[in-house]
């Protein structure tokens, strides 16, 4: 296993509990009468994921193509299941039904639909070579999965899960060798997708644009700019050090999801710019490591692999700060190891699995 790459997923593990405690103690306190209640449940699953990149890192990653096509049509049914009202393993959260509930155990499909997406196109482009360059093969079977999956996510809806996911097919597509045109076809459609929102042509959580250009206005400051507010409020306290570790003043029930999406807010108001920046240099250099070790993979199929999950990681770290800073609309979107939610952070720590898997037969 690459040894640099695991060190630097252990280290932001760890990191992530301890901020994940710090962040979360009040609410954890004022909802469920334990300070400890966040970080206990977040830290059972820590162990579990962990178990589980290391079993996964030890299997050889060829194995993974037997399960790729059925997991990918599991995730699937179960982005089906999960709009359906009445089966009772729904949830109704902030206006969107994500989840499904298996007992006291609760997580979202889209979770299952980032690896099935993953190893099918991973498995798939590896073995097309050539005829990803043609528009018969390297483009239209991949785009109508990925159709098919932003039209059930859309549904929900799950806007930041729908653009991760396209996010990821794209790369995967590009590094598998469509055509650059298709590329830029594709960066032209997104730009036009922008400026539709921008100017009021589609109108689709118009609100969210009015916020993020002036997330200050009177008229929504209580209410639907209450969150980025606050969220800028704290990394403006951190200042260049920050207040110090479990110092933080908005988390006292002030930022909403404070130890969820917005975390990243706390991390800067708590460690300051200094802080902050150190925590982003980690996740860049576990980014950098991971397409190093796509381009010294043994094959296509791990290389993509690699790809897949470096690219997960890097469009998640990105639009999560983005979003906590103001950079771009909130997309409601989590920092990969540090927020809350358990089956997310073992599903992560499998992915991770995966990349090991592919270091150990490096070139």
């Amino acid at each position: 296993m690459d040894l640099p790459y695991l060190l630097l997923v252990l280290t932001l593990v760890g990191v992530g509990l301890i901020m994940l405690f710090s962040a979360s103690f009040p609410s954890a306190y004022y909802e469920e009468g334990n300070p400890a209640y966040y970080l206990i449940r977040q830290g059972i699953f820590a162990i579990l994921g962990i178990t589980a990149m290391f079993i996964v890192g030890k299997i050889n990653y060829e194995r993974y193509r037997a399960v790729a096509k059925m997991l990918l049509i599991f995730s699937i049914i179960l982005l089906v299941l999960v709009l359906i009202p009445g089966i009772g393993t729904g949830r109704l959260t902030h206006g969107a039904q994500r989840w499904i509930r298996l007992g006291p155990i609760q997580f979202q499909p889209s979770e299952i639909t980032k690896v099935g997406i993953i190893l099918y196109f991973a498995d798939s482009i590896s073995k097309k070579k050539d005829k990803m360059a043609t528009l018969r093969y390297g483009i239209v079977p991949y785009v109508a999965i990925l159709g098919v999956i932003a039209a059930l996510m859309a549904k929900e809806p799950h806007l930041s899960g729908m653009v991760l996911l396209l996010g990821i097919g794209a790369v995967m597509m590009y590094v598998g060798g469509i055509r650059n045109y298709w590329v830029g076809l594709g960066f032209a459609l997104v730009l036009l997708v922008i400026y539709a929102f921008a100017t009021g042509i589609i109108t689709y959580n118009s609100s969210r644009i009015d916020i993020w250009l002036d997330p200050f206005n009177e008229e929504w400051m209580r209410d639907k700019g209450y969150q980025i507010r606050q969220s800028l409020l704290s990394i403006g306290s951190g200042g260049l050090f920050g207040l110090g570790l479990g110092k933080s003043r908005q988390k006292f029930l002030f930022l909403p999801e404070e130890h969820n999406d917005f975390i990243f807010a706390i991390i800067c108001e708590e460690l300051g710019l200094v802080g902050a920046t150190i925590i982003m240099v980690m996740f860049a250099l576990l980014i950098i490591r991971g397409y190093w070790i796509a381009l010294h993979a043994r094959d296509r199929f791990g290389s993509l692999l690699a790809v897949g999950v470096t690219t997960q990681i890097a469009l998640q770290v990105f639009l999560n700060i983005a979003v906590v800073t103001n950079l771009i609309p909130n997309t409601g979107i989590s920092l990969p190891f540090f927020s809350y939610g358990g089956t997310a952070l073992a599903v992560q720590l499998a992915e991770v699995g995966i990349v090991l898997s592919v270091s150990r037969q490096m070139r």
